[in-house]
């Protein structure tokens, strides 16, 4: 952003929802009613197809922006519900442990009853270490239950050998999002992080403490935090994977962080077989190595302390939940109230159990054909990608060879795993909400760590199937688009071509188009970081892409915030390259034929009208500012009108006079591919 059924697909058993009545359901790829006819598309597209949609769509108190894309969302959660409703009131083996978990975290009497208790055993882990000693073995313990503190171990692919697992650590432990809103020095990013130290203040106070203690305990969290931002590598710079790429022995890592006991860490987290591993940003630990030694072992046990709360306080008494929005809701995105309890498990358990529903919901909200029918239009969008790279004037032949093979090396993953998780070996406990997330929390840690050393399994999903995304990866070059995405607005089996190219073809186009932008580039056909650039075509790849920092940098996301060219640089290519690629694919679905008009619009206009309803939405000035910090997608309208603007196509559609704000003369239009 982002069928047939796999051998060995287990059917689940849902006899009262029907599939049926769900393909009857959602939202049109193209909904007239959107379309503002008092607006020319030549001079705002955006508002053109959005305008009435978003008079007539306000955000809800519990969200922070409203888009159609959110719309989906709301839809799949509906569906999942039913799911899990059905699963939690039910006695069928192969969806129990989904029920079991849903019901334990619906269950909100029985965690008020419980108050603290179950968070009491850890604090007291947190509590019984004395010495700096103990320390790594209690942060891997927390690590392993789903708590993001001081810094990320995981498995990843070796960028030297994509065919390999190895392990990897990266920067992390903040409570805020990003780094910069620790250093940020503006007015409104000094507010927000005092409204942070109050509410890691009041969670203190939630656990026991006294307001004064609390107080000084939260200037001790949000000190050390600071820290590890101050050595924490930016987001831009962390587009560049060849910044991430740096393969050390434990002897190495060990001299960037000596007050670390490592080899108790590896052996705490069962890896003490691994002789290197990739350190993604060897700064960020000797950060962390002078937070040990600035900090007394009682101080880091308050952040561990503050790290563990935060982690576990979704699953705990309502008093922990509100605080929770408070910030994360309502101070960063500017929601009014917390979402629905229901939706907030059935998330939660997407994000944890993923693969278990999915299999429900692939079943129940999945029909078989619509996997043949998208991936035929991703193979028409593929063939006008060969052609595109075939005939570009600014590439030598030698690169575009290359180019063609890892386009036809992209693999094209659609609705599901071909073999699903096995989650036999977690276990969910009826009436223990969290304990059951710190044990799924556990599984999917040790899941991934067992993966180092072993060969890549290129047919693993890295998102649940009914996730409303789709997504690119280039450490195993494929193309993925889940069952959640395959519906309207983005796919509508019953709908014209032009509707459906429009929709879900720029997003398939997107998608690929991310496996030749700013990053992908970078990495072969096979995965491995590897320079296959000729540097004169590398020369021109950067003059193409100086365009869009150009022009998007130019675009401002709200109030004295500017969209950040280099930080949407990839998606901004993708944006562009997939819309351009997938009207290209259509003209050659059509073959020269014109369709009739519907509902007044032509086919290309058709295709232009569901590219852009995709995106109609709202945002409070609180989430929009959160996204320009941290989002590598621009902003609504900019995915549309900075797209539009660039494509020529456009202005043909809709006869739009040189020169007018959404057909500008060509020598200032972008295009990489």
């Amino acid at each position: 952003m982002k069928k047939k059924f796999a051998a060995g697909f287990m059917a689940i058993a849902l006899s009262t929802i029907s599939s049926s009545s769900w393909a009857a359901e959602g939202i049109p790829v193209i909904d007239p009613s959107a379309i503002d006819h008092t607006v020319s598309p030549c001079e705002n597209f955006y508002q053109f197809a959005c305008g009435n949609w978003i008079n007539k769509n306000p955000i809800p108190a519990d969200r922070g922006r409203w888009t159609r894309f959110d719309v989906l969302t709301e839809l799949n959660l509906e569906k999942l519900r039913a799911i899990l409703e059905q699963a939690a009131a039910g006695s069928d083996p192969a969806t129990r442990k989904i029920g079991d978990f849903y019901a334990s975290c619906m269950d909100e009497d029985a965690i008020e009853a419980k108050g603290l208790a179950p968070l009491v055993p850890e604090l007291a882990r947190i509590d019984a270490v004395t010495e700096l000693d103990g320390l790594p073995a209690l942060l891997a313990h927390q690590q392993e239950n789903g708590v993001r503190a001081f810094f990320a171990f995981r498995s990843t692919e070796d960028n030297a050998d994509a065919t390999k697992v190895i392990a990897e650590l990266d920067q992390g432990g903040l409570g805020m999002p990003d780094r910069d809103y620790y250093l940020r020095t503006d007015t409104a990013s000094a507010e927000l992080r005092q409204k942070y130290r109050r509410h890691v203040a009041r969670m203190f106070e939630l656990i026991g403490e006294i307001p004064e203690i609390a107080d000084t305990h939260a200037d001790l969290v949000v000190e050390i935090e600071t820290e590890l931002a101050q050595a924490s590598l930016d987001r831009v710079k962390r587009r560049d994977p060849k910044n991430l790429d740096h393969k050390l022995s434990r002897a190495e890592l060990a001299a960037l962080a000596p007050r670390f006991a490592w080899e108790d860490y590896f052996a705490a987290v069962g890896q003490t077989g691994i002789d290197s591993l990739n350190v993604a940003w060897p700064d960020f630990f000797k950060g962390f190595n002078d937070v040990l030694i600035g900090h007394e072992v009682p101080v880091l046990k308050i952040y561990l302390r503050w790290h563990l709360v935060n982690a576990a306080a979704q699953w705990l008494p309502k008093a922990f939940v509100a605080e929770r929005f408070a910030f994360d809701g309502r101070a960063l995105t500017g929601a009014q109230e917390d979402r629905p309890r229901w939706k907030r498990c059935v998330q939660q358990i997407n994000w944890m159990m993923g693969e278990d529903l999915g299999r429900a919901y692939v079943a129940a909200a999945f029909p078989p054909e619509t996997k043949d029918a998208t991936v035929s239009i991703i193979r028409t969008i593929e063939a006008a990608y060969a052609e595109d790279i075939a005939g570009l004037d600014w590439m030598t032949p030698e690169t575009k060879t290359k180019a063609l093979a890892k386009l036809s090396a992209i693999a094209n993953k659609v609705g599901y795993p071909d073999k699903w998780r096995d989650y036999s070996a977690l276990d969910i406990v009826r009436g223990d909400a969290l304990g059951n997330a710190q044990r799924a929390a556990a599984f999917e840690f040790n899941r991934r760590l067992a993966k180092i050393g072993k060969p890549v399994d290129r047919s693993e999903w890295l998102i649940p199937p009914p996730t409303v995304n789709a997504y690119y990866n280039s450490r195993t070059n494929d193309i993925n688009f889940p069952a959640g995405i395959l519906q309207p607005p983005f796919y509508d089996p019953k709908l014209d071509a032009a509707a459906n190219y429009g929709a879900i073809g720029s997003v398939m186009g997107h998608e690929m188009t991310h496996g030749f932008d700013d990053q992908g580039r970078k990495y072969d056909g096979e995965g491995n970081l590897h320079d296959w650039w000729t540097s004169a075509d590398a020369s021109a790849f950067d003059q193409r892409v100086a365009c869009l920092v150009n022009e998007y940098g130019n675009f401002t996301a709200v109030d004295d915030v500017k969209v950040n060219g280099r930080l949407t640089l990839g998606e901004n290519i993708a944006d562009t390259g997939g819309l351009h690629l997938s009207h290209a694919a259509l003209e050659k679905a059509l073959n020269d034929t014109s369709p009739p008009p519907i509902d007044g619009l032509t086919a290309p206009q058709r295709f232009f009208v569901a590219y852009a309803q995709a995106w109609c939405g709202n945002l409070r000035d609180q989430e929009k500012r959160r996204l320009a910090l941290i989002d590598p997608h621009s902003p609504n309208q900019f995915r549309v009108n900075g797209v539009i603007a660039n494509e020529p196509a456009f202005a043909r559609a809709f006869a739009c006079p040189a020169g007018a704000p959404m057909a500008p003369p060509p020598e200032k239009a972008c295009r990489v591919w």
